[in-house]
């Protein structure tokens, strides 16, 4: 027998024996053998949490903000509410089915097979997508602090930006074999701490290195706001890693206030980072803010980015 759940008009058909305490859902999950990771502190999880939600985002912010205007952080700001709500429904809905692990677990119960496939696909296009510009990123601001690189192999010279690309890429892809979160948080904390550094190192050269932060801007620009609305969201893409770092959870009651940590330490530092790049160079900024800085000095040469 099956009952209909609701959750925010989505409807969800779970069994009517699974109408149990969460809590005896979750022991009963473990004792039939259904999870397989090492569970993850509160700690680890925020690191992982913040990682997914603290990208190569933070370099565009100032560029949205200059395309849309003062007001464009309202934008800003209502994104992010919209998305932790998201994410809590998200949580309500691993409550109600304890069979739910992924994303298209969701799609499956909210449209049936349909929904997992479109889900599915519609997720992996993303994740390609994203990847895609990470590297892209890493390529543009590697070869601007160091132009004339080149990397030859089997007798194939690569240089300048995709040389920067390939040896990214190659960097990288360790991490993406790691299946356990307790011990990629350890990685996420390395990349929290590289979005951290990036902002010290605007703030370090608007304020010693001789650029300042006298731009007044403009209160809106009505034909930039898509622009500004779509790298806001984009800040906030990490629903797909949602459910994963609620089921590694070791107590996942305490999935609502990771989220709430996570999604308002984010917004401050993408903010921040939109507010003082704007003061700082005003409609010039580019797409990269890292492109507009001075490619001397140390700050420069801080990371800008997460490493996964």
């Amino acid at each position: 027998m099956d009952a209909e759940n609701r959750v925010d008009g989505f409807a969800f058909h779970t069994p009517l024996v699974q109408h149990q305490k969460p809590d005896k859902l979750y022991d009963d999950v473990e004792e039939a053998g259904c999870s397989h990771q090492i569970s993850t502190s509160f700690c680890m999880t925020c690191f992982n949490g913040l990682n997914a939600l603290s990208g190569v985002g933070i370099l565009s912010v100032p560029y949205a903000l200059s395309s849309g205007g003062w007001l464009s952080l309202i934008l800003l700001f209502a994104i992010a509410a919209s998305c932790f709500y998201t994410g809590l429904l998200i949580k309500r809905c691993m409550d109600m089915d304890s069979s739910i692990r992924t994303y298209p677990d969701i799609g499956e119960r909210a449209f049936g097979n349909k929904g997992r496939i479109w889900l599915s696909v519609v997720m992996n296009i993303e994740l390609y997508l994203v990847s895609t510009g990470f590297l892209i990123l890493e390529g543009d601001n590697l070869h601007n602090i160091f132009p004339g690189v080149e990397l030859e192999v089997a007798g194939l010279t690569i240089g300048g930006k995709h040389c920067f690309i390939v040896v990214v890429a190659l960097i990288i892809l360790p991490t993406v074999w790691l299946d356990n979160l307790s011990l990629l948080s350890y990685v996420s904390a390395s990349g929290v701490l590289a979005s951290a550094i990036i902002l010290g190192s605007i703030l370090w050269i608007g304020s010693f290195d001789g650029i300042g932060f006298h731009q007044a801007g403009s209160p809106v620009n009505w034909n930039g706001i898509p622009t500004a609305v779509s790298l806001y969201a984009f800040c906030y893409c990490a629903h797909p890693v949602f459910p994963t770092l609620y089921t590694s959870m070791k107590n996942k009651h305490q999935f609502s206030n990771v989220l709430l940590l996570c999604f308002i330490l984010c917004t401050i530092t993408y903010a921040s980072m939109a507010v003082f790049g704007y003061l700082m160079f005003g409609s010039t900024v580019q797409s990269q803010i890292t492109l507009n800085l001075p490619t001397q000095t140390l700050a420069q040469k801080s990371p800008y980015s997460r490493p996964w």
